[in-house]
């Protein structure tokens, strides 16, 4: 099943089963010459499945199809290369295209989040889905950068760089139509998820800055990689900013008990998740959790509120004076 959205513009959703998401809003441009697919799914049978027939109701001939990649999780990349042909190009940003052809990343993700109070050992990397339905192979990309342009059909895409979510999320702005591609960077109905396992970034000072800039924009549509299509991109984009503000303060409250790893820290927030208590989580759900409070931590480290001290076993935070 799709959905036609304008003229030449559909969407597909693709299943994430057993996932909170639910779904991935795939989106699909057919045009005479050549056609486009935004984001893919996660390479899994249930997705390819989604995907192939929502493609052949569309009569989609995939060595006329490109493919567009907003930025490198699973569920937006999965399905790469059961879509690409050799006459096809993978659009994505030179950061985003790196980590998906990495396949050494884990190992020092989990050693970070070790030292942040996070007790699982590699079960957490085995259960995570960027682990277990990511791209297998490696991808030739055709590498996009801010402000580059995208002709598909009667549509002309600027590629607006968006970083926080992931280092080098882009999104697509039609200015004529004002419509907006949003991936990941912008969601109507839940929040995206800000997470570092590192120390050499600052996610959510980006993540913020990249919201002003998409402020800034002509949005009369916003198409989202998940749930709902929505209109009001500047009023969803102040209540952004706003969780953003609580979630900081929440953590800030939280070290007023004392110095705490980014763990414990985790477990004593609210979660828009449908648990009763954290010890119900599961592990997947702690893991991006721990990955948010470190970069509100990080955030809030660089705005002199707080600071950290780190032996070689656990990073601890604490309040400034």
């Amino acid at each position: 099943m799709f959905d036609t959205i304008r003229p030449g513009l559909f969407r597909l959703e693709i299943p994430l089963p057993g996932n909170p998401l639910k779904a991935v809003n795939s989106y699909v441009f057919k045009a005479p010459d050549r056609n486009l697919i935004v984001d893919t799914g996660m390479n899994r049978p249930e997705c390819l499945e989604a995907m192939m027939n929502g493609l052949r109701e569309l009569d989609i001939d995939l060595s006329k199809t490109d493919l567009f990649i907003t930025h490198m999780h699973a569920d937006h990349s999965g399905l790469i290369s059961h879509l690409a042909t050799e006459t096809s190009r993978v659009f994505c940003s030179q950061a985003d295209a790196d980590i998906i052809n990495s396949k050494d990343n884990w190992r020092p993700m989990l050693l970070f989040a070790n030292r942040s109070g996070f007790p699982h050992d590699e079960e957490a990397i085995r259960q995570h889905p960027g682990f277990k339905y990511g791209v297998r192979e490696i991808i030739d990309f055709t590498i996009v950068k801010d402000g580059d342009t995208i002709n598909i059909g009667e549509y002309t895409f600027q590629c607006i760089s968006t970083p926080g979510h992931t280092p080098g999320h882009v999104c697509l702005y039609e200015p004529n139509q004002k419509i907006l591609l949003s991936g990941d960077h912008i969601l109507g109905k839940i929040t995206p998820n800000i997470s570092l396992f590192a120390d050499d970034r600052n996610p959510l000072d980006e993540y913020l800055q990249s919201l002003d800039k998409t402020y800034a924009l002509e949005v009369e549509q916003v198409l989202p990689a998940h749930r709902q299509i929505f209109t009001d991109c500047r009023g969803r984009i102040n209540q952004l900013r706003e969780h953003h503000n609580r979630r900081a303060a929440a953590i800030l409250n939280v070290l007023e008990k004392g110095p705490q790893n980014a763990f414990e820290i985790a477990s004593q927030l609210k979660w828009d998740l449908s648990y009763e208590h954290w010890d119900q989580f599961p592990i997947s759900q702690k893991w991006f959790a721990t990955g948010e409070v470190i970069a509100h931590l990080k955030y809030l480290e660089a705005l002199g509120k707080v600071k950290h001290n780190q032996s070689s076993y656990e990073i601890k935070y604490y309040l400034t004076a």
